[in-house]
Order: C-alpha cells, then sequence, then structure tokens
C-alpha cells in the first residue's frame, strides 16, 4: 500500500486487508476460476478489497501453488471492461502506467490525453519508477518511444517531465518567485510570438510550492490567472499538456475529479479514462478526489459511477471508489484548503471581461438603413442580409440605424421587422434591437405578466446586473409600462424572495473593496442563518434579514472574502450549504447570487449549456443571454463554456439549433474555441 508523506493521513480508499493470507486467496480465486464459467462475484470481491502489495504477493502464492501465472488466468476468464479494471488491479501502479502508455503510444495515432494525464501528475519518484517498469516490462527506452511518437514543444514538455527532476525543496525564495513571473509575463504576454522555452522550464521543473506561489503572485501582477495567458499564447495538445500541469500543481485530486466527471458525463462513458483513474488513485487521493467531486458537481462520485455504469464492472468500480458521500457541501480539511485558495484567487483575479459584438468600423448607417428596407421590400425577405447587418453591430450602432431609418423612409424599423421575420429568430434580432436597458426591462415584463411567473429569468436578470444597469432598467422600465419595477415585483412575488429582488432592484450594492473584521462578522451571519454555527445568536427574523443585506448590498470583492472567511469558519462550502438548507425559489436567488459572486461568466454558461441540454431547447433563455451578454462579456462566457464541457458553445449551438436562428446565434457567438 502507497505510504502517505510522515505527517499526513492517508486518503486511500483501499486499505490492507486484515488478517490476510495469500496463500488462501490464491486458492479462493483458482476455486473461482475452475470449471465452467467463473463466480466473478468472488474475484471482484476478493481483489477490490486487498491492497496492492497484497495483490503482488497472491501472484506469487497463486504461481508458485498452481505453477500458472494469475494475470494470464484472470485475461482468460473474464472479458471487457471489467477484465480490464481487474488487470489493472493487479498489476503494481508502476506496471499499469507503463502498460496505459504503451497502448497510448502502439498502433496508428497517439492517445495524448493519457500520456498528459500521466505525466502531468506524477510525482518524481513515480515517474523513475514507471521509466524502471516500462524497461522492464518491453524492454524499450521509455523516452527514445515518447519522442519517436510525439513533436515539437508537447514532446520537449514530456520528455522534460519523463526526468522526474521536479525540484521538491518547500523553503522558496521570494526572489525567484519574482523573477519567474517576470519571465512568464515576457515569454508571453509581452512578447510578439512566445517564448515557449520559458514555460516550459518553470513548469517542467520548479517544485510545486514555489509554482503555486508563482501563479498567485503572476495573477496580482498581471490581472490574468497563468491558465488564461497559456491559453492565449500556446495551442494544440502543448496547451493541454501545460494547462495539465498546472491544474495538478494547483490540486491533483481537483485535476482528477474533474477528469473522472468528464469521462462519465454527456452520452457514452470513456471506460479507459475513469479505469486508468479509479485504479491509479485508488491508494493515493481517493478520498479527496471524493470531496471535491461531490463539492464541485453537486453530487458524489458514487452516484455518478453507479448511474453511469452496469453489471461486475459496476461493482469493481464502487468498491474502488470506497462510499457514497451523503453530507454534501461539506470539505475535509484538505478540500476546505483548495477551496480557500480558489476564493483567494477570486478575490485578487482582475478578469478582462470581453464582448464578442464590436462597433463595426466605417460604419455607415445610411447605407444599412437602405440595405435593410431593400433586404424587407416586395415579396420575400432577405433574412441573410437582415442578419449580417444587425449581428455584425454594436448596441449604439443599431440604434443609430433605427433613426436614420425613420428620417429616410418615415418607417419605425423595429416594426417593419415584426412583420417580415418571425419565431425564434425574431425574438432575436428584435432583442439586438433594442437599448439593453429596455430590453431587460421587457424580459422581467415578460417574465412576470400572465398566468405564472417566471422565477428563472427575474433571478438571472436582477442577480447579476451591475449597480448602473439596474438603475438603468428600473428606469426603462418606467418609461415603457407606466409604472416602477419595485412596484411589479410587489404585486407579482411575495414573501422572503420579493424582499430580496426588491433588494437587488434598488441597484443599491456597495462598490468599495473588501473589509476583513466586517467579511468574518458577515460569514458568522452566514453560519448562523445557514445553521451550522457553533453557537447561534439573534432571532431567525433579523439573521435573515442581515444576511439578505449582506448578500445584495455587499460589494463583490467583499463577497469573495466573506465565502472564503465562511470555508475558514466552518469548513463548508456557502454554495452548496444555501443548497442544502435553503428551498424554493429564495435559495435559486442566493445561488445565482453566490455564483455570480464566484465567476460571473462561468454562471452564464452554466445557464447555457442547460438551456441546451436533453431533449428539446429552452429558446427565450438562450436568446436573452446571448443577446444580453455580447457586447459585455461572452467571449468569457465562450472560454468557461468550453472548459467545463469540453465542448465549444458554437458546437452547442450548432448541434441544438437551424436555420436563420442558428446562423444569428453563431454571428453573435463569435467564432469557434
Amino acid at each position: 500500500m502507497a505510504k502517505p508523506a510522515q505527517g499526513a493521513k492517508y486518503r486511500g480508499s483501499i486499505h490492507d486487508f486484515p488478517g490476510f493470507d495469500p496463500g488462501q486467496d490464491a486458492e479462493a480465486l483458482y476455486t473461482a476460476m475452475k470449471g465452467f464459467g467463473s463466480d466473478k462475484e468472488a474475484i471482484l470481491e476478493l481483489i477490490t478489497s486487498r491492497s496492492n502489495r497484497q495483490r503482488q504477493e497472491i501472484c506469487q502464492s497463486y504461481k508458485s501453488l498452481y505453477g500458472k501465472d494469475l494475470i494470464a488466468d484472470l485475461k482468460y476468464e473474464l472479458t471487457g471492461k471489467f477484465e480490464r479494471l481487474i488487470v489493472g488491479l493487479m498489476r503494481p501502479l508502476a506496471y499499469c502506467d507503463a502498460k496505459e502508455i504503451k497502448d497510448a503510444i502502439s498502433g496508428i495515432g497517439t492517445d495524448e490525453k493519457c500520456l498528459i494525464e500521466i505525466l502531468a501528475s506524477r510525482t518524481n519518484e513515480q515517474i523513475h519508477q514507471l521509466v524502471a517498469a516500462y524497461k522492464d516490462a518491453y524492454e524499450r527506452d521509455l523516452e527514445a518511444d515518447i519522442i519517436g511518437d510525439t513533436s515539437g514543444h508537447f514532446q520537449k514538455m514530456l520528455v522534460v517531465l519523463l526526468q522526474g527532476t521536479r525540484e521538491e525543496d518547500n523553503v522558496v525564495s521570494e526572489d525567484l518567485v519574482q523573477q519567474d513571473v517576470q519571465d512568464l509575463y515576457e515569454a508571453g504576454e509581452l512578447k510578439w510570438g512566445t517564448d515557449e522555452a520559458q514555460f516550459i522550464y518553470i513548469l517542467g521543473n520548479r517544485s510545486k510550492q514555489h509554482l503555486r506561489l508563482v501563479f498567485d503572485e503572476y495573477l496580482k501582477t498581471t490581472g490574468k490567472p497563468i491558465e488564461a495567458s497559456i491559453r492565449g499564447e500556446l495551442s494544440g495538445d502543448f496547451e493541454k499538456l501545460m494547462l495539465a500541469v498546472v491544474k495538478c500543481i494547483r490540486s491533483t485530486p481537483e485535476y482528477f475529479a474533474e477528469r473522472l466527471f468528464k469521462a462519465m458525463k454527456g452520452l457514452g462513458t470513456r471506460d479507459n479514462t475513469l479505469i486508468r483513474i479509479m485504479v491509479s488513485r485508488s491508494e493515493l487521493d481517493m478520498l479527496d478526489i471524493r470531496e471535491i467531486f461531490r463539492t464541485k458537481y453537486e453530487k458524489s462520485l458514487y452516484s455518478m459511477i453507479k448511474n453511469d455504469t452496469s453489471g461486475d464492472y459496476k461493482k469493481a468500480l464502487l468498491k474502488l471508489c470506497g462510499g457514497d458521500d451523503d453530507a454534501a457541501g461539506q470539505f475535509f480539511p484538505e478540500a476546505a484548503q483548495v477551496a480557500y485558495q480558489m476564493w483567494e484567487l477570486s478575490a485578487v483575479a482582475r478578469v478582462e471581461l470581453k464582448g464578442t459584438v464590436r462597433p463595426v468600423d466605417n460604419f455607415n448607417p445610411d447605407a444599412d438603413a437602405k440595405a435593410l428596407r431593400k433586404a424587407m421590400k416586395g415579396l420575400g425577405t432577405d433574412e441573410d442580409t437582415i442578419i449580417d447587418i444587425i449581428t455584425h453591430r454594436s448596441n449604439a450602432q443599431r440604434q443609430q440605424i433605427r433613426q436614420t431609418f425613420k428620417s429616410h423612409f418615415g418607417r419605425d424599423l423595429m416594426a417593419d421587422l415584426k412583420s417580415e421575420i418571425s419565431g425564434d429568430l425574431a425574438r432575436l434580432i428584435l432583442g439586438l434591437m433594442m437599448p439593453p436597458a429596455h430590453y431587460d426591462a421587457k424580459q422581467l415584463k415578460k417574465a412576470m405578466e400572465g398566468a405564472g411567473t417566471d422565477e428563472k429569468a427575474l433571478i438571472e436578470i436582477l442577480a447579476t446586473r451591475t449597480n448602473a444597469e439596474i438603475r438603468a432598467i428600473c428606469e426603462a422600465y418606467k418609461e415603457d409600462y407606466h409604472k416602477s419595477l419595485e412596484d411589479a415585483l410587489s404585486s407579482d412575488t411575495s414573501g422572503h424572495f420579493k424582499r430580496i429582488l426588491i433588494s437587488l432592484a434598488t441597484g443599491n450594492r456597495e462598490e468599495a473593496g473588501e473589509d476583513w473584521d466586517q467579511a468574518r462578522e458577515d460569514a458568522q451571519v452566514a453560519a448562523e442563518i445557514l445553521e451550522i454555527a457553533d453557537r447561534p445568536s439573534g432571532d431567525k427574523t433579523s439573521l435573515e434579514t442581515r444576511f439578505r443585506t449582506i448578500l445584495c448590498t455587499r460589494s463583490y470583492p467583499h463577497l469573495r472574502r466573506v465565502f472564503q472567511e465562511f470555508v475558514k469558519m466552518t469548513n463548508y462550502d456557502v454554495e452548496h450549504t444555501i443548497k442544502k438548507e435553503m428551498s424554493g425559489d429564495v435559495r435559486d436567488v442566493f445561488v445565482a447570487i453566490v455564483q455570480s459572486v464566484k465567476n460571473k461568466p462561468l454562471f452564464f454558461a452554466d445557464k447555457l449549456y442547460k438551456s441546451m441540454k436533453g431533449a428539446g431547447t429552452d429558446e427565450k433563455t438562450l436568446t436573452r443571454i446571448m443577446v444580453s451578454r455580447s457586447e459585455i462579456d461572452l467571449l468569457n462566457i465562450r472560454r468557461e463554456f468550453i472548459e467545463k464541457y469540453d465542448k465549444s458553445l458554437h458546437q452547442a449551438i450548432e448541434g441544438d439549433t437551424s436555420g436563420d436562428f442558428l446562423k444569428a446565434l453563431l454571428a453573435i457567438c463569435g467564432g469557434e474555441d
């Protein structure tokens, strides 16, 4: 069994079996495979209940007792994914890794994702053992085989990682940290082209502790996380490898939690990835992976495996997982440290927000107005011209076109468009033609009119807009509907939910920075209202009012500190605690605020993904977000979308919509990632 570092707790899910007898186990396995058919239940129960060290002893005893190779017999008796999993467990980790890499570079094509996963995540000692195991098993040099099967900077970084010479000294020089930050910045952002050698040298050799400080300082110095610079400066498999290295430096368990999630989400399961990770991490950090998985994806790893696999294969995977996690939101101490650090990064980030729609150069409103009139005149409508003009002009330019259209033709452009186009395309084009505040006001009005209320639309708009945007919406609402937004919300919603929405609709969120002492006080209030404080104080109504005030009026920088202090104080994640302790619309609006504070582009990326996944498309949500974020942060949303869902927003739209609506959406999307 892998030994944890001195003083560290063992974080694997598989332990040495008490009262272990290798001879007895060898006999049990022989019996399970003897005769016609095999007792798969007995095989999986035994092998998943023994540590890797014990399995090696069973192999030796089996050979001594029966003169046969246990792995060969298992291969003969078992089939498919179950066989691959069980045989993987029977090999020492280094030999298991060697086999995975051999398979990845054999035959036509290369499995770059496998190479990246193994070489980016292993320690120096594990790399040295891997190289020796590869030589022993295949009588070949691993470095030579990697060089023969890869190329370019991707190859160079793999070779650096294969040396297993990452510094392991935890004493960090502040001067060297600053120098590395400067070198990385000059090699990428400040350079015409990119000096890949600097990225390779620093990320391939410096210690984890050193690099974590480099990443923190890089963010403070440049306003960008190192990942954003890597995405902007590097490309292809080299970019993916460097991002994997950064993720493993930050948190190896989080890297594997993400890999496991991506292996099982969507249609089909990437079984090779699932098997490789479950086998290789079962005696290293499976408990941490489970915890981060539960926190990050709102479901346990156990439940996702249970729903995504079947038969003996499922049973064996669940044994390796080691248990279900039902206390959603609570961190193990190690995971709490990761969460605290992520809030720290969020608190100091200065992410540059970018839209996908920008003012067109050499803008000519006169020519655009005439072209639009021509596109709608006579029999039939030229939708392509309408889409091309309206999706490639900024909102300010569209307002000029509207004015020019009226001056030239004495006609209302919006009315003409309404009569010429219909359905989803009409909603999208007409939305683009409205000033943003008036568009949001209309969406809020629609959410409240008729039978029933669209609470999701109310929450999405009011929980994410800035003070200036909220005030402009209030003015537009009053102008267009002759009623205040507050009055409309009062008559259409009720209770605590109504009070939260009205508070958000005042647009009075503080805009100062964080106050550490106040943040600790606010975190205590959050802990008390969410019923996880050691000593609750004050009555429930007073606490609810204070909690609402904190979430609805504190500045984003301050709230990031509050949520960070909440983790430190309680060992829980505030978002998951809200989900667990609250319900209904109140829960949904508070979760939306927290997610918006954490990462607003990611909040919208999630909404877009949900609007297109499964049967049917939520065209209203899709249209509303594409229109309202097109000039603010849609480029950032695109980046978050591909990072989380492993496919681009462009691809998702292409696969879920059609016709002119599709053309217009892709034009607003602004490109394929």
